[in-house]
């Protein structure tokens, strides 16, 4: 199995690290001619306007917006989020793809960051460590996007068809439990 991993800015190589330990070969995506050849995309928490303007500027947002549309599994943490969302309040979209309206900067600063602990059934029966760092929330979901968390009244988590999206962190964990629900999602087996 081969994953993308959008690297153009932000935490792309903890999500390679969670990959590799879980026997997944993994390639950074820096360029419109890397983005080639793989079975899913991450994209990785970070500033989503930075990396909106950056996948523009470098011409690969109409063939990374076109191969989600195709069907290609995505996880998007955090920023990631955000970049897959039809709808962010107070300003225009990026690529538009998933039925969820979400909040930037939701929880406040870096200041505001915080560490918490759930369940969410999809991915462990077992408490997970929840990373929000500058985080988003979802306001509301539609369409055929499903919730799979919330945390005090906020959805954190959510998937719909072949995309998968948290505003926390988990690959600042030594939990894999997302990365592993997000392989199994490939294999189609989530």
């Amino acid at each position: 199995m081969r994953i993308g991993v959008l690297a153009l800015q932000g935490a792309f190589i903890e999500h390679e690290r969670i990959l590799s330990n879980l026997g997944a070969e993994s390639f950074e995506i820096r360029q419109k001619s890397d983005f080639a050849d793989m079975d899913g995309l991450i994209i990785p928490g970070g500033e989503s306007t930075v990396m909106g303007k950056l996948m523009r500027e470098l011409g690969m947002f109409d063939c990374v917006k076109k191969a989600l549309e195709g069907g290609l599994p995505v996880f998007g943490t955090c920023a990631g989020l955000i970049l897959l969302a039809k709808e962010i309040e107070g300003e225009s979209p990026h690529l538009a793809l998933m039925d969820i309206k979400v909040r930037r900067n939701a929880y406040g600063r870096q200041i505001d960051s915080f560490l918490s602990r759930a369940v969410i059934e999809e991915f462990s029966d077992k408490p997970m460590e929840l990373v929000f760092i500058r985080a988003p929330w979802i306001e509301k979901v539609y369409g055929k996007a499903k919730v799979l968390c919330e945390l005090d009244g906020h959805i954190v988590a959510a998937r719909q068809d072949n995309m998968l999206v948290t505003s926390f962190h988990p690959e600042l964990t030594d939990n894999h439990s997302v990365h592993k629900y997000f392989l199994n999602m490939i294999r189609g087996k989530a």
